[in-house]
């Protein structure tokens, strides 16, 4: 299988490439993509020699990198939006895309998944075959879902660890510094999505992609906080049995999932241990504590056009609060305002849409001034 992979050099990438390495007489890796010049894309260059290798690249830059390589599978690691044009080009030209990338999917996900359907009938295969999950909770539903009725789910379940600030209450939430968010007691990630973890606004987003990716109202779609972070996704049945999906907090196993599907790939992923886990725990969310996630499922209810919003403020309000700029509260609160600018807006017709949404909100939630109290002070 030739693999192409947007986001190299990201915790993602690096750990798809690790996994395409354990089989190499299953994998060849045609295509590398990263952000910038570093010296682990040199070593990269280096392993793939015949592949191609470009960095800094422009939207259109990956679409002809797409274009150029003719990957079987194409793994989108990236963040942001900039590979967005290059989902839908594989998709069309015949590639399966394993996604890792929130905001092609929160922000596109309606074009996105209408050209999944579209290559899902042009080879006669499923949609989450064309279009495979591969963060920990959507890998997680998509496998309890394997050989079952769509027709009988009734729920679908994603568990979150709680982050940081689980057991902090709201006045001590909103006033916390970067050095406070950025310490997650479970998973060790970039700072992005370790802060969107900490508001929870990660989970709201989360919500949003399943209730795209899975074809299930937002409505039938709840999220458990579980600290433990064993149990990444349950569904429950219309007749009253659950699935869970349980695993070590280890990236490569969903990664190998989406990669070998729709076979599982031997790793050295080790398998979960309950008699040394123990005890395991679920709570609800509170919604209170954490507007942030209040806000991203009100969103996913609103259309593509407020779901563009959130992950545009959202992007702008977190580098915003790691410059400094403002306590952590100041997300909720920049995000609402956009909200409240922006998510009435006509739903994007095509990716030039999303774009133009994108850059639109951006240049809204730069401009923004967060209150004197949340402006208060400066970040560890």
């Amino acid at each position: 299988m030739r693999v192409a992979i947007i986001g190299a050099t990201g915790s993602i990438g690096t750990q798809a490439l690790d996994v395409a390495s354990e089989h190499p007489e299953r994998f060849t890796v045609v295509a590398l993509a990263a952000g910038s010049e570093s010296e682990r894309f040199s070593t990269l260059r280096s392993a793939h020699p015949h592949a191609h290798a470009i960095t800094g690249g422009s939207r259109e830059d990956l679409v002809a990198l797409i274009e150029a390589s003719a990957p079987d599978l194409v793994l989108v690691a990236s963040t942001g939006l900039v590979a967005l044009p290059a989902t839908l080009a594989a998709l069309r030209g015949g590639a399966a895309v394993a996604i890792a990338n929130k905001e092609t999917i929160v922000a596109g996900g309606e074009l996105v998944i209408a050209a999944a359907r579209e290559a899902a009938a042009r080879v006669g295969t499923s949609v989450l075959e064309r279009l495979r999950p591969v963060d920990s909770e959507h890998s997680a539903l998509w496998q309890c879902l394997a050989g079952e009725d769509p027709a009988s789910v009734a729920t679908l379940w994603l568990t979150a660890s709680g982050g940081p600030f689980r057991e902090r209450g709201a006045a001590e939430i909103a006033m916390a510094t970067a050095e406070e968010a950025l310490a997650h007691p479970t998973w060790t990630m970039g700072a992005k999505i370790t802060i969107d973890s900490a508001s929870l606004v990660n989970k709201g987003l989360e919500v949003i992609e399943a209730h795209r990716l899975f074809a299930v109202p937002m409505a039938q779609i709840h999220i458990a906080i579980h600290p433990q972070s064993v149990v990444h996704g349950l569904v429950e049945f219309t007749g009253g049995s659950t699935k869970a999906q349980l695993g070590v907090p280890d990236m490569r196993s969903p990664i190998a999932y989406a990669m070998g599907y729709p076979e599982r790939m031997a790793t050295r992923v080790r398998s979960v241990n309950l008699l040394e886990r123990g005890t395991l725990s679920f709570d609800a969310p509170d919604l209170v504590r954490f507007p942030g996630l209040r806000l991203a499922l009100e969103a996913g209810t609103r259309g593509q056009a407020a779901t563009g919003t959130l992950i545009a403020a959202d992007d702008v309000a977190v580098t915003r609060f790691l410059a400094g700029e403002m306590r952590f509260g100041g997300i909720p609160a920049l995000i609402e305002a956009a909200l409240t600018q922006f998510a009435h807006a006509a739903s994007p017709r095509d990716a030039a849409d999303v774009l133009a949404l994108d850059e639109e909100v951006r240049t809204f939630a730069r401009g923004w001034r967060p209150s004197a109290a949340l402006a208060r002070g400066t970040h560890a």
